[in-house]
């Protein structure tokens, strides 16, 4: 009878810690929680840190996150309002404000995510269409760009190396995107706190043309330092010719000009010469005449000449053997 008992009371014992286990529930300081009953939320909810009470059995305990939690969306492609695709990374900060709104339209975590895809998303596509690329890339409107000082006056009127004026600014753009999301995510007792673009590449089809544009600006620039180098050298190049022919021509003067003064004193001598000696003058008419003969006559030399030649004259009055004897005058014979 006694061990009955015992086990009567274990038995008891055992229900009942059950039943106050099932009636109690503890709430974290990271959490939220609803009650529900069958299914269906009963009361207000509890946002409480600390050891609750609930219908065993019946109720159900449903924790709810309250802190801010993170959403990151995958990177999408979009075109801008100037018709370039372009690959559009995101993410976004929020939690929940309103867990029985929250409950009753998400249920959990994963749903939130799901929807915050479809609405961020639409959103970003959306803000991205309406405005061009340089808005959405530039974060504001007031920087002033590095400008290269070797671009010349022309092509900085060209806006060569310049930044394209801006009317937002990726800021603003965030901001519209932030807005527009916040009122729609509201309805599921969420609160968006922050959005913003983590990445933005160009899309795999414009890249290239983007990388072209820039190649093709850096080549304008190394195709005037080049032409301007070519412009040098030959500057250069021409200095030194008209250097060279100026320095040339003043040397041919000075020759000529000494050649002139030797040629006047030569013919001065010869003049003095002629005029003391008819033999000196004779003598040196053979000598020169022989002299001319070294000059004209080569080995394979033919000349065709008049007996009355002035350089024939001598060769007639050659001696028998081969030895040239002067013309002198009748008197000197």
């Amino acid at each position: 009878m006694n061990r009955f008992v015992q086990i009567a009371l274990l038995v008891v014992f055992g229900i009942t810690t059950y039943v106050a286990m099932s009636a109690t529930y503890t709430v974290n300081e990271v959490e939220q929680v609803i009650i529900t009953q069958f299914g269906k939320p009963i009361g207000e909810p509890v946002t409480t840190a600390g050891l609750k009470v609930k219908m065993p059995f019946v109720q159900e305990v449903n924790p709810i996150d309250k802190r801010i939690l993170e959403w990151d969306g995958n990177p999408s492609d979009m075109p801008t309002k100037d018709k370039l695709y372009i690959s559009v990374d995101l993410f976004a900060r929020w939690r929940i404000t309103d867990p029985l709104q929250y409950f009753l339209r998400l249920r959990d975590e994963r749903s939130a995510q799901s929807r915050l895809d479809d609405i961020l998303g639409s959103e970003t596509r959306n803000a991205v269409a309406k405005h061009e690329l340089i808005e959405i890339i530039r974060t504001t409107k007031d920087r002033v760009p590095l400008r290269d000082a070797l671009l010349t006056d022309a092509e900085k009127d060209l806006k060569m190396g310049s930044l394209v004026p801006i009317q937002k600014g990726r800021k603003l753009v965030e901001k519209e995107i932030f807005t527009a999301a916040a009122e729609k995510v509201r309805v599921f007792g969420i609160e968006l706190l922050d959005i913003r673009f983590k990445r933005i590449n160009y899309n795999e089809s414009v890249r290239p043309k983007i990388y072209d544009r820039m190649i093709s600006e850096r080549r304008q620039i190394a195709e005037r330092f080049l032409s301007e180098g070519n412009g040098e050298a030959a500057r250069i190049r021409g200095n030194r010719v008209r250097d060279l022919n100026k320095a040339q021509s003043e040397a041919y003067r000075q020759v000529e000009e000494i050649r002139g003064v030797a040629d006047a004193k030569a013919s001065e001598i010869y003049a003095k010469a002629y005029n003391q000696s008819p033999q000196a003058v004779a003598f040196y008419e053979f000598t020169r005449t022989m002299q001319s003969y070294k000059s004209i006559i080569g080995e394979n030399t033919t000349l065709v000449l008049s007996t009355g030649s002035d350089l024939f004259k001598f060769l007639k009055k050659m001696a028998p053997d081969g030895v040239a004897v002067p013309a002198l005058p009748a008197g000197d014979r």
